[in-house]
């Protein structure tokens, strides 16, 4: 038998399916990133995050005290990290998830694994799947999570602040010349991003051109022979920590590329750009601030 899904009896079945804060009327209809409708009776106050950036939307969402259950490496903020966990975002346990009674799950399309949230759908606990892929979805979501909490009256100053922040960069996507950004994710094997990828919105935005948008993977792998031949204008690289990566360091072996020549080899702490949550606005802004510099530096030449 599976011991991430041991049978539950009916009764506690049932417990799930009425489950409910049902002293807030009115019925709350949604459509997730997925194009389904999801439903609640009244505004979800048992919350089951299964993403660390879906975990950090919900507090934007001024509904973190509603969080009954994360997963893996949802440390953000503080408080994140005093809510209990049911597996990662990969391999959840799902009889944790039953235990704590949810009245919505909030689902990642690009991390969690089909078959788990088909199953947790199956037993008619309501999930929202999020799937964001540019950086204003990322404020739509947290508006439409707030929705589903009836927090939206306190979430809106922070959902316009947000927007006046992703706008006021948008004045860098008409500078010229426009750059070619090498954004590494990993370096063993080398992994980069394409056009779909929510970091390319950050790179457009912001001036710059992937020289990898093009390749049909959302994080392909590829060849150190293909980065020489892009001849990059910049390289930005995250890894996993929040330590400057060595091998950024290694490209200096290849002082033909234009990254090299003029020192723009950047690094961005991979929680303020690769999550999809509202610091990648934190991101973006450094992003933005590097691509200036390196833009002056190439009209200098």
């Amino acid at each position: 038998m599976n011991k991430r899904f041991r049978p539950v009896t009916v009764l506690m079945l049932a417990i799930f399916i009425i489950f409910g804060n049902n002293s807030q009327a009115g019925t709350i209809k949604i459509i997730d990133s997925t194009n389904r409708t999801v439903i609640l009776k009244a505004p979800a106050r048992r919350i089951v995050s299964l993403a660390p950036h879906l975990t950090e939307m919900l507090f934007s969402a001024k509904a973190g005290k509603y969080i009954v259950g994360t997963v893996h490496y949802s440390d953000y903020p503080l408080e994140a990290k005093k809510i209990p966990q049911v597996g990662g975002y990969h391999q959840l346990d799902l009889e944790k998830i039953y235990a704590l009674q949810p009245d919505l799950i909030v689902a990642w399309a690009g991390g969690n694994e089909k078959h788990e949230v088909q199953m947790l759908m199956d037993l008619d606990i309501p999930v929202f799947i999020s799937d964001p892929h540019r950086v204003v979805d990322i404020v739509t979501e947290i508006e439409t999570l707030s929705k589903l909490t009836a927090t939206d009256k306190q979430t809106a100053p922070l959902l316009k602040k947000l927007h006046k922040r992703w706008n006021s960069l948008a004045t860098y996507s008409t500078r010229t010349p426009k750059l070619r950004v090498f954004y590494q994710l990993w370096n063993s094997p080398i992994m980069t991003i394409n056009r779909e990828h929510i970091i390319n919105d950050v790179i457009r935005q912001c001036g710059g051109v992937n020289p990898f948008g093009d390749l049909p993977i959302l994080i392909p792998r590829i060849s150190k022979e293909s980065v020489i031949e892009a001849n990059p204008d910049v390289i930005i690289a995250s890894g996993m920590s929040e330590e400057r990566p060595d091998w950024l360091k290694k490209w200096e072996n290849w002082n033909q590329l234009t990254a090299v020549k003029t020192n723009h080899l950047f690094f961005i702490p991979p929680d303020i750009i690769q999550r999809q949550s509202s610091r990648i606005l934190e991101g973006a802004e450094m992003l933005c601030n590097m691509l200036e510099k390196a833009r002056h530096d190439v009209t200098k030449q």
